[in-house]
């Protein structure tokens, strides 16, 4: 599993437009807040994708860019994405790579093989994970107002 003072292995998935995106691309000025989740349209699952949607402004106040992560494919995460109007990017894992160089894999989840675990990483403008959350109960939310709170402390005391 990756861990807090190590740098977050660079990863390409397509996004909900079919375009591959690299994590190096959101890299070097900002803050960036990865989270992965186990299912889009399921109910934990929506609630916390629209609660960071409903905290963005919060996030982008504390210069972090927010990017979603799921084994869900680009289609299914697309109709997710517009359907609860996310203004964040959303990534599909759909071949479980990232998820399995991070070590966050839900090997069996209600006979599902190899979904994310829930979990929120901040990783600075460098690459290298500040803070991990990481959840083996998929029906618990992340620390929303926590998160919020880190990535603000790191932003005023950061310097590039």
């Amino acid at each position: 599993m990756v861990e807090i003072g190590e740098k977050a292995p660079d990863f390409e998935l397509l996004d909900t437009e079919l375009k591959p995106r690299k994590l190096s691309e959101f890299l070097g000025k900002r803050f960036v807040v990865i989270l992965t989740f186990p299912a889009a349209f399921s109910p934990v699952c929506t609630k916390e994708l629209c609660t960071f949607r409903d905290r963005m402004a919060l996030l982008n106040k504390a210069n972090a860019e927010v990017i979603a992560v799921s084994v869900d494919t680009p289609f299914t995460l697309k109709a997710f994405k517009e359907a609860n109007r996310l203004n964040f990017t959303l990534l599909s894992d759909f071949n479980k790579e990232m998820i399995t160089k991070y070590g966050i894999v839900h090997e069996n989840l209600l006979g599902l093989k190899g979904v994310a675990k829930r979990a929120v990483l901040i990783l600075d403008p460098k690459g290298t994970v500040v803070h991990k959350w990481v959840s083996d109960n998929p029906g618990v939310e992340p620390p929303y107002e926590e998160v919020i709170r880190i990535v603000d402390e790191l932003n005023k005391k950061y310097s590039p």
